[in-house]
């Protein structure tokens, strides 16, 4: 009887943070977190927001140049600033 009341305490201490968590933000008018992915450009020396703009840009150069989809992150060192060369030269935002 009192190791199951040791399991129910030590069960209700590690979930009650989850449980808590999501109600944090129910008083904000339906707020939601953003994750900003920032990308370094050693072309230009700065940083760009890797959104969903930049991703189908990303594409579009893969796709010019008959690649098959590879992630950014996965790309070498060249390919990544061959890529920032292209995206400077083809601006479409």
């Amino acid at each position: 009887m009192r190791r199951m009341f040791s399991v129910l305490v030590m069960t209700a201490a590690l979930t009650a943070p989850l449980a808590a968590a999501p109600s944090a933000f129910a008083g904000e008018g339906g707020a939601h977190a953003t994750i900003v992915v920032r990308v370094f450009d050693p072309v230009r020396r700065d940083y760009h927001a890797w959104d969903r703009h930049e991703e189908r840009a990303y594409r579009a150069y893969l796709a010019e140049r008959h690649r098959r989809y590879v992630m950014y992150r996965h790309q070498r060192a060249a390919e990544r600033r061959a890529y920032w060369r292209w995206r400077h030269d083809h601006d479409r935002r």
